[in-house]
């Protein structure tokens, strides 16, 4: 089993910047895709982004403000947010799995592991 505890989410004005920041524990050798999701009132569970230890990829809605990083050796994932909206106000989510899928990666069902999550208020 893995373990995932986020943290780092925040009350923060739009326009300004915020890191969030998951743990990985117990098995971690078998994970070796590493993601954040979001969930806001009322919505689906939607991809943010993901890192498969060589390549990131980003939601478009996203992208150019958000940067993700992962450690394997610390057993890390790092979200970093800047310019932040209201739209980007939810619960966020790590998530990892053993598997790398390059067609399903945006997919919550895709990961087998997920933290409690953390909540991003943007407020405008």
């Amino acid at each position: 089993q893995v373990q995932l505890v986020e943290s780092g989410g925040s009350l923060v004005q739009a326009g300004g910047s915020l890191r969030l920041s998951c743990a990985a524990s117990g098995r971690t050798f078998s994970t070796n895709v590493l993601g954040w999701f979001r969930q806001a009132p009322g919505k689906e569970r939607e991809f943010v982004a993901t890192w498969n230890g060589v390549t990131t990829y980003y939601a478009d809605s996203v992208k150019g403000r958000f940067t993700i990083s992962g450690d394997y050796a610390k057993n890390t994932v790092t979200l970093l947010m800047s310019s932040l909206k209201s739209e980007d106000t939810a619960v966020y989510f790590c998530a990892a799995s053993r598997t790398w899928t390059s067609v399903y990666y945006t997919r919550p069902r895709s990961y087998e592991y997920w933290g409690q999550g953390t909540q991003v208020t943007v407020s405008s």
